[in-house]
């Protein structure tokens, strides 16, 4: 139908602008932490260590420290400091 084609079409859109302002986030984005590597663990579903796109694998590092921070453990012991 053409309602679930318009649909599916501002759903696309809203993905491609969603890629759009991580890809200009992180590109002005200072730079990642040197240890950023070395977090592990999952989130959303996947294994940080192991996502293959460099984009997509910063967004996951940010989502894994505000999944941390909710938690409620400190900066410190989350860098390890």
């Amino acid at each position: 139908m053409l309602a679930d084609r318009l649909f599916s079409e501002k759903i696309t859109a809203a993905n491609r602008k969603k890629k759009l302002i991580s890809r200009t986030f992180f590109a002005q984005a200072p730079q990642l932490n040197p240890n950023v590597s070395i977090i592990t663990g999952v989130i959303c579903g996947y294994r940080v260590e192991e996502i293959e796109d460099k984009l997509m694998q910063k967004v996951r590092y940010l989502d894994k420290l505000i999944d941390e921070l909710a938690k409620g453990k400190t900066m410190e012991k989350i860098l390890r400091n």
